[in-house]
């Protein structure tokens, strides 16, 4: 550390731990594009030339850089002296490179990424995304609260402690972290895994997976593809999987599979207590924009779009196509008729009760 600037100190975080990771934060410039000013700017930009992989020149880091070959090769000995395994070839074509198999490269974060980050964790966090573990997401957000510089940490956390959301705080059903990492390598890497599942109705079994992808929606993560022992397509919900077996067996998943279609689509056919048909006075290009795949199933009708899905409640799907502001025509169930008849109603008695009560609104 003696070899950096004392002016720059301010700039570079150790974090804990034998590896040494680095956080900064300020930079004012990053390669490739301008040529950054500040020493300890350089000395990271040519360390995030290097994590690129492969060997780079002399000449190459000093043109990135914009420095002579000469400042290179001192920062080169700056990284060396901050743990950085920096490898050096000599000879004309001589350059430098990282060691092979370097698995901990510093986290550099200029104040636009940092900001990313932590409204990035409190986003998850609203949104149900974090795992079994509650603390997970307002303890990574701590940590990395606590290594920026004390100004920008200050600035953030009056951004935090200010911000308001219109969209409510999400009640998620939470995967265990392993589970869900296991899964994403199954959907990766193609391979077979067997799951211990547990049925809403409490039924538990193994199942043989290929997993097809990971969805996450609605506060909740799915798992869909082939179910071996059914010989079909399933879904599971990953907060009801107590644990998951690696196989070796291969697949290969459809080239018109969607994943998201599929969960979504899956959801909106769960048997409900009415199943419902109506007909939109719009396009179906429109009605795909306004309507999420949730909301059941479009298709093209002589007389506009027909929406297909199921209701617990009609009281809510009379709200909802009102909503809407196209015209429509209910086709099925004449339950959902009178609901949409009694919002009428109502709608018209709370304007004849608002024209009452101010004199000077005219008809």
């Amino acid at each position: 550390m003696h070899l950096l600037e004392q002016h720059d100190l301010h700039d570079v975080v150790l974090v804990g731990h034998s590896y040494g990771a680095l956080v900064t934060t300020g930079a004012a410039d990053r390669v490739p594009g301008r040529a950054v000013t500040r020493p300890t700017a350089r000395v990271l930009a040519m360390l995030e030339l290097l994590q690129a992989g492969g060997q780079r020149t002399v000449g190459e880091l000093a043109a990135r850089l914009g420095v002579d070959e000469r400042t290179v090769r001192r920062y080169a000995e700056h990284l060396a002296d901050l743990g950085v395994p920096v490898q050096a070839r000599r000879g004309r074509y001589g350059g430098y490179r990282l060691l092979p198999g370097y698995k901990l490269p510093p986290l550099m974060l200029t104040d636009d990424e940092a900001i990313a980050v932590v409204l990035g964790l409190r986003a998850a966090e609203r949104a149900g995304l974090a795992t079994t573990d509650p603390a997970a997401t307002a303890s990574a957000s701590a940590k990395v609260t606590r290594v920026l510089p004390g100004a920008l940490a200050r600035r953030l956390d009056s951004l935090v402690s200010t911000a308001q959301y219109t969209n409510r705080v999400r009640a998620g059903a939470p995967a265990d972290a392993d589970t869900l990492l296991d899964l994403a390598w199954a959907a990766h890497a193609r391979r077979t895994v067997v799951i211990a599942y547990t049925a809403w109705d409490g039924r538990e079994s193994q199942r043989e997976l290929d997993v097809y992808g990971l969805v996450f929606h609605s506060g909740r993560w799915y798992a869909t593809g082939h179910d071996r022992g059914r010989e079909d397509v399933r879904t599971f919900r990953l907060d009801r999987i107590a644990s998951v077996r690696r196989g070796d067996t291969s697949y290969v998943v459809p080239a018109d599979f969607d994943a998201t279609m599929r969960v979504v689509s899956g959801i909106a056919a769960v048997p409900w207590s009415h199943e419902v048909a109506v007909v939109l006075r719009t396009t179906l290009a429109e009605a795909g924009e306004r309507l999420p795949p949730s909301a059941g199933r479009l298709t093209e009708h002589v007389e506009g779009v027909l929406l297909r899905t199921r209701a617990e409640h009609l009281d809510g799907m009379a709200h909802m196509l009102a909503g809407l502001g196209w015209d429509f025509e209910v086709i099925t169930p004449n339950a959902l008729r009178e609901e949409v008849l009694a919002l009428s109603d109502r709608l018209r008695a709370n304007a004849m009760r608002s024209a009452a009560a101010d004199p000077d609104v005219s008809d």
